[in-house]
């Protein structure tokens, strides 16, 4: 497994933006992909964002398109998570995870950065 490091959360209004980050430490990240997830109060974990490490492509859940950009820098071993337009329905708890093989299932959690968009 590999450990990770979330850091870029915080308190803002709605319509702000927000850059999240996500470092593996450790090592230089080498499995299949990275993502964010979060959990809303009262909520299951949601699937947000994800990103391919060698290719590069990126899928965002339909709650989140066109607002929320992930991206990633391969020589940093550091995933972000561009988050514009926020609403407060994006309050949360943000996780980043590394899915190590294509089948495998989401694992290395970090410890999460809190979200909290006001009205």
């Amino acid at each position: 497994q590999v450990q990770l490091v979330e850091s870029g959360g915080g308190l803002v209004q709605a319509g702000d933006s927000l850059r999240l980050s996500c470092a593996a430490s450790g090592r230089t990240f080498s499995g299949y992909a990275m993502g964010w997830f979060r959990r809303a109060p009262g909520k299951g974990r949601e699937f947000v964002a994800s990103v391919t490490w060698s290719s590069g492509r990126t899928e965002h859940a339909r709650s989140v398109q066109g607002r929320f950009t992930i991206s990633r820098d391969n020589a940093k071993s550091t995933v972000y998570l561009q988050m514009d337009s926020l609403k407060p329905e994006d309050t949360a708890v943000y996780y980043c995870s590394a899915q190590m093989q294509s089948f495998a299932a989401w694992g290395s959690w970090g410890q999460g950065t809190q979200v909290t968009v006001s009205s």
